[in-house]
């Protein structure tokens, strides 16, 4: 075999391997002519590399950005340095289907691409050559571990039984009430509702019949305030907060409130009541926690005036 026969046969097999191999190659002129398709761009895109060779590559895929690509190549055309484009900013270079829609849990395929010149014999780059990755796997993997975190996220920020924020999901809305009042003087009331003997009838009703009650509580309350703004902060144990409310506005919920209470528990078959301590965005309050105890402190005041009640809370004779 002659030595130009050898080089035949080795530039045979390398546009062999450049045909079948595992990743998209694309060569585009300065003109962003395609002068090299290969066989992964065909099996996905359907169009052969006859018919891909010097077609303008934004009149095959018009889904390509013509001057956010262009902003990507010229330096690796200028510059002879390579760019890449990644999933997580753009999913997709090529809008190709996943190749596993049955198993895959995409419609489409993830790219990653890296853009490569090509330089001639004289130095000069009148060629670049695009590398396009399928990395669908990675990006569904890293997508589903996202969406774990969201849901771990969510079950440990809000109560089991009532779908409600627990105290510590819940105390940074108090926070933000705070900063409103302070930067705005926007009025908030935070209302603190305990159950009144609730002990006793659980204990009469058993723990299914009484976690229906507090199921049933919570979806009422969660009607009377914005999203995130309800929380169950203890056994029997709520809290509610009114934003853009008055004192007077705010003691009037907090009575219908305590009505509707008294409603809901009767038509369950039992009979509950509830106290209600209400406190206003204040200048003195430091943080949730200091407004927290001067609701509590106006519901321990109206449960030891003989319960079912509301009472308000008044910063002067604050400690």
């Amino acid at each position: 075999m002659t030595q130009g026969q050898i080089e035949i046969t080795d530039i045979h097999w390398l546009m062999d391997i450049l045909q079948n191999i595992d990743v998209g190659l694309v060569v585009l002129d300065r003109d962003y002519r395609i002068h090299l398709w290969n066989g992964f761009m065909e099996s996905h895109s359907g169009i052969s590399p006859q018919k891909a060779k010097d077609q303008i590559l934004f009149s095959l895929f018009d889904e390509i950005p013509e001057a956010w690509f262009r902003q990507k190549a010229e330096p690796v055309f200028q510059l002879r340095t390579r760019t890449f484009t990644i999933w997580e900013q753009r999913p997709f270079l090529f809008r190709f289907y996943n190749s596993r829609p049955i198993t895959g849990q995409s419609e489409l395929m993830f790219q990653n691409t890296t853009i490569i010149p090509l330089e001639s014999l004289d130095r000069t780059v009148n060629h670049i050559c695009l590398i396009v990755y399928d990395v669908t796997d990675t990006a569904i993997s890293r997508g589903e571990v996202s969406k774990a975190n969201e849901s771990l996220s969510a079950v440990t920020s809000k109560d089991s039984l009532t779908g409600l924020l627990n105290r510590d999901s819940w105390l940074p809305t108090l926070e933000h009430a705070i900063a409103e009042h302070r930067n705005h003087q926007q009025s908030s009331a935070l209302l603190v509702v305990d159950l009144d003997h609730f002990r006793d009838v659980n204990r009469v009703l058993g723990h299914v019949r009484s976690d229906e009650i507090l199921k049933r509580i919570a979806t009422a309350l969660s009607t009377l305030a914005q999203e995130n703004c309800t929380a169950r902060i203890g056994g029997e144990l709520f809290a509610l907060l009114l934003k853009n409310t008055e004192s007077e506005q705010a003691i009037a919920t907090a009575e219908r409130l305590r009505r509707g209470i008294a409603g809901l528990t009767k038509s369950a078959g039992t009979d509950i009541s509830a106290s209600v301590g209400v406190a206003m965005s204040h200048d003195a309050l430091t943080d949730a926690q200091d407004w927290l105890n001067c609701a509590d402190k106006a519901l321990y005041h109206a449960k030891e005036s003989g319960k079912n009640k509301t009472t308000l809370y008044q910063y002067k004779i604050q400690e």
